[in-house]
């Protein structure tokens, strides 16, 4: 990234963190990629970039051939995960370095390369698990939990990995018994009291991605600042008002504090 782009009075700018989590299919990279369209950031070169989003999936761990077999590994666990290596890469990116990021193979159930990220003035990560470990939990200035129906999140598994990963019907809804939804209700579900906006319906729900898309235009622009305390971010506005992001969107049919999340969302 240029300087002009990373470096604001001489002094290098922090990246703005959002965590975006859900369970499985939920429409977390919907959302991102809604976000990102919004911004006019999707056509542009890696350098000139002032969003970019990284999954975690792409630090799932490498797994042996004798496991490898669709439906017969947990990747809903947080053993699945390279923790150490997603705290790595986000504390580097924080820290206004460039990244490898590892490509994950869903097929062969590898890292197969690495790409290059460049420092952005935002980064998004998303994942099913982005808020359970309490170390990328705290690197994060804003989390964002996208909710969607537990049918609907199962009708797109199914046809994702049937479709696109191809494998068997019979193995994938066993998998999704033995493994997605006990891992989702245990492990992600409980992570959803530590998000500041919620979601429902994902990428359908246009209204708030608006709101999300307006706010981050305002970062970006320089109409919210970021001051940092202990390692945190506290946006202010241009005249200095606390501002917390939970007050973007409202409680009722739109979405919900996460204090006032509740129970289940289905």
């Amino acid at each position: 990234m240029s300087e002009k782009n990373n470096c604001t009075n001489g002094r290098a700018k922090r990246p703005f963190l959002i965590g975006v989590a859900g369970g499985t299919a939920s429409g977390k990279s919907s959302v991102c990629e809604r976000i990102v369209e919004a911004l006019g950031q999707q056509k542009l070169d890696s350098r000139q970039r002032k969003v970019t989003v990284i999954s975690m999936d792409s630090f799932y761990q490498d797994v042996v051939t004798n496991e490898a077999a669709p439906g017969s590994y947990n990747f809903d666990h947080p053993d699945a995960v390279d923790e150490k290596m997603m705290k790595k890469t986000l504390s580097e990116l924080r820290a206004g370095q460039p990244v490898r990021v590892p490509v994950y193979d869903k097929v062969k159930n590898s890292r197969t390369d690495f790409t290059q990220i460049y420092p952005t003035d935002v980064v998004l990560i998303e994942g099913i698990l982005v808020f359970y470990f309490k170390e990328i939990l705290d690197m994060l200035d804003m989390k964002l939990f996208v909710d969607t129906d537990a049918d609907t999140r199962l009708s797109r598994r199914v046809m994702r990995d049937v479709q696109e990963r191809g494998r068997d019907l019979d193995k994938v809804l066993v998998q999704y018994v033995k493994f997605v939804k006990p891992a989702f209700e245990e492990f992600c579900l409980p992570t959803k009291k530590y998000a500041d906006v919620i979601i429902p319906r994902g990428a359908e729900n246009s209204v708030a991605i608006n709101l999300i898309v307006h706010h981050i235009r305002d970062i970006l622009n320089g109409g919210i600042k970021t001051e940092y305390q202990n390692g945190k971010a506290k946006l202010i506005d241009g005249l200095s008002t606390p501002m917390h992001t939970s007050t973007l969107i409202p409680s009722g049919p739109v979405g919900r504090k996460a204090s006032e999340s509740g129970g289940r969302p289905h």
